[in-house]
């Protein structure tokens, strides 16, 4: 199930540029005054995602059983999880959809149903995956046709929202593939700031596999904790795709400006804040996920690194967040790439000279550091500033 989970969780982050994509241009048009335009955005984003999907879903179908061996996992693991993913596989169009859908509302300024439809389908999904597991004795693939279910009830609703807004412009609701190109612009860019994002992550567990188990388990830990405060730091930088976007499309770049400095304002304190609860709640926070006495020392001293490295991360999703909303897609992939560069070289040393896992720590500060430094340069000229219902 890990397998397949890992697998299905690289796939959306890969695409979630749907949302981020969606949540920018539905923004610009709602910003200039053309409901009927953000309306027509969402609802060929969404056709952008059932096509995506099926395609998507088709092939990760065709090569589960091979891509799942490469892990080296056991027949047994592989089984398992070869059921989950090829099951999962009928979702992906329902959840690349909802992913659409949930950029659409964001461009709307609404944040509230998104958390709705994610919090009842999470509820429904739960209820239905006891159902079958339990009630119908259908194992892993219950839990996995419980997921499909619960995507695809998801994918209806939004459906049922965006055609809403279409009726109501009286906009045609068969997919354009012009419209879809408009809707999918920058969707490369931001695939490629994920690929690079994923990619630093990536060889960030391969050096510290090096290091041995209890280097390795203090790693996860301390990386887990750190994505848990990115998704509550990445709630900001929501708002600030929606806002940015939507005051740039009514061409007021100084509003645009003072909204997006004040939200940087506000994620840098919410780093302060998480960082110093962190630092002072390392070791109890450590104990939380393991007794290995070992890995608890060593947990507790990486957990210092992410407290460290909160309200430079507050910078930079704040940033990620604006610039997005901005469209600059082009100029944030190329930063994603150059930060990861260093930080491939940096963590390249520690690999090499046999450092201990501080050291690789330390490497991924300064990542963040070269993230925070690249998109505050670009944040301090007015090139990303640009006007208008689109860029």
């Amino acid at each position: 199930l890990a397998l397949a989970s890992a697998v299905l969780l690289t796939l959306v982050n890969m695409l979630v540029f749907l949302a981020y994509g969606t949540t920018g241009s539905v923004g610009r048009a709602l910003g200039a005054g053309d409901e009927a335009a953000a309306a027509r955005l969402g609802l060929q984003s969404m056709w952008l995602g059932l096509a995506l999907g099926a395609v998507l879903g088709a092939a990760l179908y065709a090569v589960a059983d091979p891509l799942l061996r490469s892990f080296d996992a056991s027949d047994e693991v592989v089984g398992h999880a070869s059921t989950y993913l090829k099951i999962s596989c009928a979702g992906v169009p329902a959840l690349l959809a909802s992913l659409a859908g949930t950029g659409y509302l964001r461009g709307l300024q609404d944040t509230k149903t998104p958390l709705v439809v994610a919090v009842s389908t999470a509820a429904a999904n739960a209820v239905i995956e006891i159902w079958l597991v339990f009630g119908l004795d259908m194992g892993i693939a219950g839990s996995a046709w419980s997921t499909v279910i619960a995507e695809t009830i998801a994918a209806v609703i939004y459906t049922v929202m965006v055609l809403r807004s279409v009726r109501h412009f009286n906009i045609g609701w068969r997919p354009s593939p012009s419209a879809m190109r408009v809707a999918g612009r920058g969707g490369l860019s931001l695939v490629a700031r994920t690929a690079a994002l994923r990619g630093a992550f990536l060889f960030a567990v391969v050096v510290a596999a090096s290091k041995g188990t209890t280097a390795l388990a203090a790693h996860e830990i301390a990386v887990q904790v750190w994505m848990t405060l990115a998704l509550a730091l990445d709630a900001i930088a929501i708002a600030g795709q929606a806002l940015v976007a939507r005051l740039l499309g009514a061409g007021d770049a100084p509003a645009a400006r003072a909204a997006s400095a004040r939200m940087i304002e506000l994620a840098v304190a919410f780093g302060l804040f998480a960082g110093a609860a962190i630092a002072l709640s390392s070791g109890p926070l450590a104990r939380v996920f393991t007794e290995d006495t070992a890995v608890i020392e060593l947990t507790a001293f990486l957990l210092l690194h992410v407290a460290v490295m909160q309200p430079i991360g507050g910078h930079v999703f704040a940033l990620d967040g604006i610039l997005i909303g901005a469209s600059d897609l082009a100029f944030l992939a190329k930063a994603m790439w150059a930060s990861t560069a260093v930080f491939a070289v940096a963590a390249a040393i520690v690999w090499s000279a046999g450092l201990g896992i501080g050291w690789l720590w330390a490497s991924l500060t300064l990542f963040m550091v070269v993230r925070a430094a690249t998109l505050h340069l670009r944040y301090r000229t007015d090139l990303w500033l640009v006007t208008g219902a689109t860029k």
